[in-house]
C-alpha cells in the first residue's frame, strides 16, 4: 500500500497517422478487439473512402458535423436519497461527450448487420452528420430524460 497520494497523469492520446485527427484515433481504439489495430484502422480508413465517395464532401468535415449533432449535452445520473434512487440531471463534460459520442455511433453501426463494418459506420456517420439516424436519436432520448428529471436537479453533487 502506498503512503503517498499520487496524482496519476492522463496520458495525451496521440492522433491517427492519416487525418491527423485525435476524433479518429479514438474511433480506431474504440473498435479494437483482441488486440487487432491494424483492422480496426482498416476499417476505419474504409469508412472515411466511404463518406467522400457518397458524399462528395470532405470526411473530416462530415465526421465532425456527426460529432457535433451526436455529443450529449446533458446526461441522467442515479443518485441515492433517502429511501429513493432519483435520476439527476448533469452536464457532460467535452471529453465524455466525445466518448459517448464514438461509442453511441459504433454502437449503432454494428448492430445493423448484413453489410461490412466501413460500410455500416460510414452509413452512420453520414445520417448523424445529416441530423438523422439512430445515434442522433439516442442523444435525443438523453436529453428528453434529463428534461423529464429537471425537478430532481437540485440534488446534484
Amino acid at each position: 500500500m502506498s503512503r503517498k497520494a499520487r496524482k496519476i497523469k492522463k496520458e495525451p492520446a496521440q492522433p491517427d497517422y492519416k487525418y491527423n485527427s485525435l476524433i479518429i484515433s479514438r474511433f480506431i481504439f474504440d473498435m479494437l478487439k483482441c488486440g487487432k489495430r491494424s483492422h480496426a484502422e482498416t476499417i476505419c480508413y474504409d469508412a472515411m473512402a466511404l463518406i467522400k465517395e457518397k458524399t462528395k464532401q470532405e470526411p473530416m468535415t462530415v465526421l465532425e458535423r456527426a460529432m457535433k449533432n451526436v455529443k450529449p449535452l446533458l446526461e441522467v445520473k442515479p443518485r441515492r436519497v433517502g429511501g429513493a434512487t432519483y435520476q439527476i440531471p448533469i452536464e457532460v463534460k467535452h471529453a465524455r461527450g466525445i466518448a459517448l459520442a464514438v461509442r453511441w455511433l459504433l454502437m449503432y453501426a454494428g448492430i445493423k448487420k448484413g453489410k461490412p463494418m466501413s460500410e455500416r459506420l460510414a452509413t452512420e456517420i453520414i445520417d448523424a452528420s445529416n441530423n438523422t439516424g439512430s445515434a442522433v436519436k439516442k442523444r435525443e432520448d438523453t436529453h428528453k430524460m434529463a428534461e423529464a428529471n429537471k425537478a430532481f436537479a437540485h440534488y446534484r453533487w
